[in-house]
């Protein structure tokens, strides 16, 4: 079969990687063309645009790149028609995959979402559409299932594919891991700022304001795989700070602590049992717009999943140097540990097992309907 998937940012690259491999598995005479990053065309994705190109954050830098956007639409819309694929199947990314969605079913493609869009959050209108150009969709989140049915759109709960990616990859050795990344031998607090330039240049230096407090503390910075080390290093003003890039997984896996902006990287922070302070800071206009539309009681997918307050979420004019030094002392605390660690794993059984990756790709292979 012929498969075109389209992801659009570093956590779609990374489940869109896992469903290529998992396809390649099942299909043997598989033709894959994405959209997507480095990790799916590692996989054996043949990659057509890479997700740095249309990496814009909020809606105010949204607007600023809309002529770009529509170019690449239109780009994505013919090298579909060149390809004429089986299958288009969409990786989250709602702005740019439901206007491609809606072109192609309506031109005869057959159609699949595999994470859902976030409209469970916000502009639940979007779900007519869905029901219109989605052949078959697949949710990660066991909340998202009952979402739907509420709206009469049978979806598949597949289970969530970060289970896979976090305990299939192979074990860090940590004397190792620091030696060759020059830390020391103090417990580490991991610092996810986030992927995109924007959130980044917002987030770290809150993050890293709170570093003098803490000198018995290792703090490192878990850079991105779409930015470069010499964006990062403007922001590093003491040595209790290192940097590495693109090993965010072995980082959290020895880590202590955690200060997350908020997003996908929450819920591997969690599955790698890891207490964390979840940040989130948008530009103003970007932040009153959302406050608006989005009727959630929490922003992270730890609270969300859990549908009650896990981890503290510091937001907006809360994300501050004071509240954050409060909130960390707080999960460095021995008894909120311990809570923490059984949240933790209510959360990972709640999230349905292994095998998410392969349930996907031999639906969208079989065609099954629900």
């Amino acid at each position: 079969m012929k498969y075109y998937i389209i992801a659009g940012e570093a956590s779609g690259d990374l489940h869109g990687a896992n469903l290529i491999k998992a396809l390649l598995s099942i299909d043997k005479q598989a033709a894959i063309r994405c959209w997507g990053g480095d990790l799916m065309q590692e996989a054996g994705g043949t990659l057509v645009k890479h997700y740095k190109e249309r990496a814009f954050m909020g809606f105010s830098e949204v607007v600023l790149n809309l002529n770009k956007i529509f170019k690449l639409i239109s780009f994505c819309k013919t090298d579909i028609e060149k390809f004429n694929p089986d299958v288009v199947v969409f990786i989250d990314n709602s702005g740019f995959n439901l206007r491609i969605a809606k072109w192609a079913k309506a031109n005869g493609f057959r159609t699949n979402y595999y994470i859902s869009p976030q409209v469970w959050a916000s502009r639940a209108s979007r779900v007519q559409a869905i029901k219109r150009d989605i052949d078959d969709m697949f949710v990660i989140l066991p909340f998202v299932k009952d979402f739907y049915k509420t709206y009469d759109f049978k979806v598949n709960f597949v289970g969530h594919p970060l289970i896979d990616a976090i305990t299939n990859r192979n074990p860090v050795n940590e004397f190792d891991f620091r030696t060759t990344n020059n830390l020391s031998d103090k417990p580490i607090i991991a610092l996810l700022p986030g992927s995109r330039k924007q959130e980044i240049t917002k987030m770290l230096s809150v993050m890293l304001s709170v570093v003098t407090s803490y000198p018995d503390y290792q703090f490192v910075i878990a850079g991105a795989p779409s930015q470069e080390y010499e964006f990062y290093k403007g922001f590093i003003q003491s040595d209790n700070v290192k940097f590495i890039a693109n090993k965010t997984y072995d980082l959290l896996s020895i880590s202590y602590a955690a200060l997350v902006t908020s997003g996908t990287a929450t819920l591997e922070t969690a599955l790698f049992k890891v207490p964390q302070v979840v940040c989130y800071k948008g530009s103003a206009i970007s932040y009153h717009i959302a406050k608006r539309i989005i009727t959630l009681k929490f922003i992270s997918l730890v609270n969300l999943i859990m549908d009650r307050e896990v981890v503290t979420e510091l937001i907006q004019n809360d994300f501050n140097k004071e509240k954050l030094r409060i909130e960390l002392d707080k999960i460095l605390d021995h008894t909120v540990r311990e809570k923490l660690f059984l949240d933790y794993y209510e959360l990972e059984r709640a999230l349905g097992g292994k095998g998410a990756s392969l349930k996907t790709a031999q639906l969208i292979y079989n065609g099954i309907k629900v």
